[in-house]
């Protein structure tokens, strides 16, 4: 499975992107994570981009409704990935778009990624 949700204490979410990202399986992903946030979570996102070949192509990516409904409750969003992903990942996390702060950060800086979303 190319796109994984796990939950941490301190309501830090770990998104893992691999592969080709499928618009279906991203969307189930922002299903549970929305169940997190009407739970009561107010997550910090941790997502990790490895072996990452891009989106879905032909896909519907214009659905807006979970930023919409749930940007508002997120607290921060932290990237991890391979430079070449930089300006496409901070777009598609909604960077400048979305009240969080999205702060992108290369793999070997994991450590201050986490840190960051401590903070």
């Amino acid at each position: 499975m190319p796109a994984t949700l796990d939950f941490e204490p301190n309501d830090i979410c770990v998104l893992q992107f691999r592969g080709v990202l499928q618009q279906s399986e991203f969307k189930g992903l922002q299903d549970e994570l929305a169940r997190k946030i009407d739970a009561g979570a107010k997550p910090r996102l941790l997502a990790i981009v490895e072996n990452f070949e891009g989106w879905e192509k032909g896909a519907d990516w214009d659905d807006l409704d979970f930023l919409f409904s749930y940007s508002n409750k997120i607290e921060k969003i932290a990237i991890v990935a391979d430079p070449k992903w930089e300006v496409h990942a901070l777009a598609f996390a909604g960077a400048g778009v979305r009240k969080a702060p999205v702060k992108f950060f290369r793999p070997n800086e994991m450590a201050e990624a986490r840190a960051w979303l401590g903070e």
